[in-house]
């Protein structure tokens, strides 16, 4: 049904902005592109764009798993088919050997390749849309740097009407414009700079954001918490305290967060980890401040009620909890606790724990699913990992234990079900 819909919807979009795609496809939506390269490569050049090529976690979709670095060729999986990333190495052929930085500068900030065509979302230029001109000269320089890996991109293998150019062109019609960032001058420097990372070059909203049908972040909606396309991980809201918000921690919380992956109030696991392991466990101490600044001060929204803390949360069965009494005893107490209480540092508390009880289940689900692993960093190079369960449990037993961790030792939330698993097990889309 879903995907009958994703057609439909698509098949409209052809129809309905089909004069307005046209026009935008074929015309240029920036300044001609100099025939001379103006920006000097340097070796701090270089160091600056290497720094921010972490900043802005390129390696993480750009590198195959065992691969050369930036090489591209990594399966992006969309709800709309599987996009593959490109090579980044400068290649004369298959990478951007042959790109100067402006041509760079375009694809970044206008979403568009070296010939004109248009580059799908997955490459989120839009939050890159709002870089500098400077940091995007800067990455350049750092890639033009790299050893040149002659590996041809793969051909994207996305569904109709989706793989077309006419599509994306109505697509971004409707839902994007190039922007720059612009400071708010009542804000602090710390606060601008934090927003300039979080909003552009770190693109937290691209995961912190609900997602419309067509793929497109929901406007008015920033950080506000949305469901991982196809990877069906939750990232959770940023500006939520029954979520993921920070504004009553101390900026040195957020900050050690960020750069440790842990601290006694929280610890990061699934694309998060990924995230402080790649990315932000290498960014400046500075850099680190303006994002917790920027972080703590996001304006407060009260996330759903529906299950999580809800007052009006239906109890769970009783058959339900005793099942998952016996499996919590018998799988997770050991490390855990048998109140819930974990050890206050290499295995977390999970009563009060509000990663346990918002609106979303779905994150605890896929930890029971797949295990549970926080990055290794300088400040925590041997953290300890919690094993997966997904062949020892059935989906029956992994609803009973979660739905007993919701709502044993005071946490009340909603409960699951076995169909609620499988719905996770198998990896839906948006």
């Amino acid at each position: 049904m879903r995907r009958s819909l994703k057609l439909l919807v698509g098949v409209l979009l052809l129809g309905a902005v089909g004069a307005a795609a046209v026009y935008r496809l074929n015309r240029l939506d920036e300044a001609p592109i100099p025939a001379t390269e103006t920006v000097q490569i340097s070796p701090e050049l270089i160091r600056k764009g290497e720094y921010l090529a972490r900043a802005g976690n390129c390696m993480a979709c750009h590198t195959v798993a065992g691969g050369a670095p930036f090489a591209g060729g990594r399966a992006i999986e969309t709800p709309f088919g599987i996009i593959y990333s490109t090579n980044l190495t400068p290649a004369l052929s298959a990478g951007i050997g042959e790109w100067n930085s402006a041509e760079f500068w375009r694809a970044m900030h206008n979403g568009r390749a070296r010939d004109g065509r248009l580059l799908y979302p997955a490459f989120p230029y839009t939050s890159y849309t709002q870089m500098t001109r400077e940091d995007s000269d800067a990455i350049w320089a750092y890639l033009r740097s790299l050893p040149a890996v002659d590996q041809a991109n793969r051909p994207n293998a996305l569904d109709f009407p989706f793989n077309s150019q006419l599509a994306l062109a109505g697509w971004r019609a409707m839902f994007f414009r190039p922007q720059a960032f612009a400071p708010r001058q009542e804000k602090s420097a710390d606060w601008n700079r934090g927003a300039y990372l979080a909003q552009g070059l770190g693109h937290c909203a691209a995961c912190h954001t609900p997602r419309n049908v067509l793929g497109a972040t929901q406007e008015g909606a920033a950080f506000r918490g949305g469901l991982i396309p196809v990877q069906n991980w939750y990232a959770p809201a940023l500006n939520s305290p029954l979520e993921a918000g920070v504004a009553n921690w101390s900026v040195e919380d957020v900050e050690r967060l960020l750069k440790v992956g842990t601290t006694s109030h929280a610890s990061v696991s699934g694309p998060m980890a990924e995230v402080v392991f790649r990315s932000t466990q290498y960014l400046n101490d500075g850099d680190l401040r303006s994002m917790a600044t920027y972080l703590r001060a996001l304006p407060p929204h009260e996330a759903r009620e529906g299950g999580a803390r809800a007052e009006n949360a239906p109890p769970p069965a009783e058959s339900t909890m005793a099942l998952g009494a016996t499996i919590y005893r018998n799988n997770c107490a050991e490390c855990h606790g048998d109140r819930g209480q974990g050890d206050g540092e290499s295995f977390p508390a999970l009563a009060g724990n509000r990663a346990v009880t918002m609106h979303s289940p779905t994150n605890v689900v896929r930890m029971v699913l797949q295990g549970g692993y926080m990055p290794a960093t300088a400040g925590n190079p041997q953290p300890q990992g919690m094993p997966p369960f997904l062949h020892v449990l059935d989906d029956r037993e992994i609803a009973a234990v979660v739905t007993y961790i919701r709502n044993a030792w005071d946490n009340r939330a909603s409960s699951l079900d076995a169909a609620d698993v499988y719905r996770t097990r198998e990896r839906r889309g948006s």
